[in-house]
């Protein structure tokens, strides 16, 4: 299956799900039940969905979408906190198209746009430099929603803010980090998992040795991943021949993309500027040191060092995101789905987000 391209032609997918469901028969027959994987990428809980490849392997494989898309995981208070720094007199907020229409617990970044806050949806953090510029009596903020992926990108911003001078630019850090969480699933014990489909793009960034612990520490093997169906498909593969025969390993299987160490230009950017820190996670609760903050010396680019925002106890709601990024509770477990919460009335974030698993089961794989 190494060789297997284009990775998105259609017969080659259908041949590869063929080929994994045979070997998951064959987990099936040694083990008396189907193996049980996480995909920790919100972008692979997407892919899996749009392009059928969950539902072909549901009988076969059972895939469990993890903490991993960064609204996703953000807390209530947090999202409540961002969103009344709109309130806030002179501020522009700048945000990532996601955020939105994400609910808050009495409005959306939305809703207070169309009151007329100014808050504008940027492509890269780059972009509210540029507003700040020309904005000089005007404080920017923007929102640091990320995990590795996007965090080199909020540190080259505070690079570029403080060559230049700006005092009127910030940054409301609420960055997530993946070796914290998949360490507080994997010590919390409140579900079996036989192995991991370890997320592409954060990989480019940390590299295949930054998994290690998940061997040493835990013997739990997983298969970095690409994005195309059979390169998914190819990546179950290897991880289904892992576990039958007993090893635990890590597999680079976007090698193209990703190296042994990952980016040293990205590692250096967020080892210059950002520090661990503690950050709270919807639905699992703080995990020390599981995000990335700005240094002291660089406070001054620190939004919430600038603004200290109170805000009420987060609204209650039925809504279950924080157990489905748990991999406790399907969407379709939730008294919500499809009904009062859908892509046009969304109850949690897991029903906005582009990599919202709610979002992916909704439009991919309801049952009509």
């Amino acid at each position: 299956m190494d060789s297997m391209t284009p990775f998105s032609d259609p017969v080659l997918s259908q041949r590869s799900a063929e080929t994994v469901i045979e070997l998951a028969k064959q987990y099936i027959q040694l083990n008396g039940r189907k193996p049980v994987f996480m995909e920790v990428c919100g972008s692979h809980t997407m892919a899996l969905a749009k392009t059928g490849v969950k539902k072909r392997l549901k009988e076969y494989v059972q895939l469990i979408a993890g903490p991993g898309c960064p609204v996703c995981v953000t807390d209530q208070r947090t999202i409540d906190s961002m969103i009344s720094l709109s309130n806030e007199r002179g501020i522009i907020l700048c945000t990532f198209g996601d955020m939105m229409r994400v609910p808050g617990s009495r409005h959306s970044l939305l809703e207070a746009k169309t009151e007329g806050k100014d808050i504008r949806v940027v492509y890269s953090p780059l972009d509210s430099i540029r507003i700040a510029e020309k904005n000089p009596d005007k404080e920017i903020i923007f929102l640091g929603i990320g995990f590795e992926t996007t965090i080199p990108l909020l540190a080259a911003a505070i690079k570029e803010a403080e060559q230049k001078g700006l005092a009127n630019f910030s940054i409301w850090m609420t960055t997530k980090l993946v070796e914290p969480v998949l360490r507080a699933l994997l010590d919390a014990g409140e579900i079996h998992l036989d192995g991991f489909l370890l997320p592409g793009h954060v990989s480019v960034v940390l590299g295949k040795e930054s998994y290690s612990f998940l061997t040493e520490e835990y013997r739990m093997p997983g298969v970095i991943s690409g994005f195309e169906p059979v390169q998914l498909l190819s990546s179950i593969f290897k991880l289904l021949q892992l576990c039958i025969e007993n090893k635990t390993e890590i597999i680079n299987d976007y090698p193209y993309a990703v190296s042994e160490s990952g980016n040293a230009a990205a590692k250096s950017l967020m080892k210059k500027y950002l520090q661990p820190g503690d950050e709270d996670w919807r639905g699992i609760g703080t995990i020390p040191n599981s995000g990335l903050v700005l240094k002291e010396i660089y406070q001054n680019f620190d939004a919430k060092k600038k603004f200290k925002i109170a805000i009420a106890s987060p609204r209650k709601t039925k809504c279950r995101c924080g157990e489905v990024i748990r991999g406790l509770t399907a969407p379709e477990e939730c008294t919500l789905f499809s009904k009062a919460c859908t892509p046009a009335n969304p109850i949690g974030p897991c029903m906005v987000s582009a990599e919202g698993t709610c979002a992916a089961h909704y439009h991919y794989m309801r049952e009509e």
